[in-house]
């Protein structure tokens, strides 16, 4: 596969590429600049499972405050530069884990040479970013129009330019709102380098929308064997972006060692609050360490055997539900306590 085959890059205590489990990342919205507010929203994202961020940097106060943030934190922390390569070169200064840059838009070769010798001398990875809205005007006149090949031949030109300068410690990121044409590009770039790729649909929406424009582009390039680590991109909580990331891995079978929940789609037969266990059933098994399958099922054709196929299952009744755990039933319980009576089993799974 691809991903076997693309070279290690660490970033702060986190290797990507060379067969490494894909990592999933996630970006503050918060003003960089408050750096107790960023603090505290990276804990969040530590919370949910966030294994690189990136935040901001388009002041230097925001540069600075990367010293401040490093010491509250346990992942690794990327810079996102765009035109000012001294706030690049302060980022690093400042405990940067990587830069993300494009060398299109930092201005003259003894610009982007400041800003890799400062990467070069402190091993900082650079990542070289490059998106279909900001593409060159030369290379969409090339092409006619925005293209999958215009996204690689401008990524390829840019890390060209870096190693010239005599680096190669760099991770590539193409990306596009057209899920297509993200797919496209992704499959000729993994032709063309050995460099991990940073892999996500950009701007890709709200919380609903943008779900399923990642989980679809996503899906497609990861199950080529494509792709090192992810963002999923969605105009809300980034807390959401590492939940869904972390369930298109698991989904394709590129993370292990979950709790995979299935539920019933209801019907007029549910005779109690499907809908809302199944979303506090989702959450609970979130952060709990097994490798099993929890159904929620809603009624009593098809609930039972269902349920019998988990590991362990819900299934309702009128007013109240059943505990089925390998197939047999251990517990019925009122409706209002079969959520805490499925957390018990799970806290005491054997």
């Amino acid at each position: 596969m691809y991903r076997d085959h693309t070279k290690e890059v660490r970033i702060g205590d986190r290797i990507i590429g060379g067969g490494n489990p894909i990592t999933v990342q996630s970006m503050t919205n918060t003003k960089t600049e408050d750096f107790e507010a960023t603090i505290a929203q990276i804990r969040k994202l530590e919370d949910a499972g966030c294994e690189i961020i990136r935040s901001t940097v388009p002041t230097m106060e925001a540069a600075e405050a990367f010293a401040k943030i490093k010491k509250q934190i346990n992942i690794p922390i990327v810079a996102d530069i765009h035109f000012d390569y001294r706030l690049a070169i302060a980022a690093m200064e400042y405990g940067a884990d990587a830069i993300r840059i494009n060398p299109g838009n930092i201005g003259s070769i003894d610009r982007i040479k400041a800003v890799v010798d400062v990467a070069k001398e402190r091993s900082i990875p650079i990542r070289v970013g490059v998106n279909s809205g900001s593409l060159e005007k030369e290379i969409v006149r090339k092409y006619g129009r925005v293209t999958a090949e215009g996204l690689v031949e401008s990524a390829l030109d840019k890390v060209k330019i870096i190693e010239d300068l005599g680096y190669d410690n760099m991770v590539i990121s193409i990306k596009s709102s057209d899920v297509l044409m993200c797919v496209r590009a992704h499959e000729l770039i993994a032709e063309q380098t050995t460099y991990p790729l940073h892999v996500g649909i950009t701007e890709a929406g709200t919380v609903f929308s943008g779900t399923i424009k990642s989980s679809v582009g996503l899906g497609m390039i990861l199950g080529q064997g494509i792709g090192d680590t992810i963002r999923v991109s969605l105009t809300g909580d980034p807390v959401e972006e590492v939940r869904v990331g972390k369930r298109i891995l698991q989904t394709l079978g590129l993370r292990r060692g979950h709790i995979e929940v299935v539920s019933c789609p209801t019907c007029g037969r549910t005779q109690i609050d499907l809908i809302s266990l199944a979303n506090n059933v989702e959450r609970l098994v979130e952060n709990i360490p097994l490798e099993i399958k929890v159904a929620v099922m809603g009624c009593v054709v098809n609930g039972p055997g269902e349920a019998a196929e988990a590991d362990i299952g819900v299934c309702g009744g009128k007013g109240e539900g059943l505990i089925i755990k390998h197939g047999k039933v251990i517990r019925k319980v009122p409706e209002s306590e079969l959520l805490g009576a499925l957390e018990d089993e799970l806290l005491n799974w054997r």
